[in-house]
């Protein structure tokens, strides 16, 4: 269990190489593009100020992942919070009208379908599914037991399957992924 502090080359390497998986995480989860790229930037500052924390021996991307997860958190709770006393949060006008149709061309059916779960499913379906991380390392990453993820997984899978057929085929089921 090595814990150093990060060189400006290893940064980049790190970013470069796990961001977009990190705004994907995001965009999943938050629906926003405008709030992926923040959770984003604010992901590797915190990620990059703390990196002596980070168990070298661990992979990152996980580790990245919570830092996310965490940020996400705190801006719901913020929003949340500024709407109970009456403040309209600010909207980013530089979300690309172009990007949004992509995305939403692009992955249509099966944005809907996530979307329309709890944000604790969609937490579960994004980082088992999506990031494609093994169910330890998305009990790890959202800090909860393996029933709880495992539960929370079945419900969404449930809901999905009830709900959403993706043309004539049912949706996946990752069988064995622990």
């Amino acid at each position: 269990m090595k814990h150093h502090p990060i060189m400006q080359r290893q940064a980049q390497e790190i970013f470069e190489e796990h961001s977009s998986y990190v705004y994907g995480v995001a965009l999943m989860i938050t629906k926003s593009p405008a709030m992926a790229d923040d959770v984003t930037q604010e992901t590797f500052l915190r990620a990059f100020a703390k990196f002596h924390l980070y168990d070298s021996s661990r992979p990152i991307r996980p580790w990245l992942y919570r830092i996310a997860i965490n940020i996400t958190r705190s801006m719901h709770r913020k929003l949340r919070w500024q709407s109970l006393f009456g403040q309209v949060p600010e909207r980013d006008s530089g979300d690309s009208l172009e990007l949004i149709i992509l995305a939403y061309e692009r992955h249509r059916e099966l944005w809907e379908a996530v979307s329309s779960l709890s944000k604790k499913q969609r937490e579960v379906i994004t980082l088992h599914y999506y990031a494609e991380l093994p169910l330890r390392e998305t009990v790890e990453t959202l800090d909860i037991s393996l029933g709880t993820c495992k539960s929370r997984l079945n419900a969404a899978l449930v809901k999905l399957r009830n709900n959403r057929h993706f043309g004539s085929k049912p949706l996946p089921v990752r069988e064995g992924r622990q």
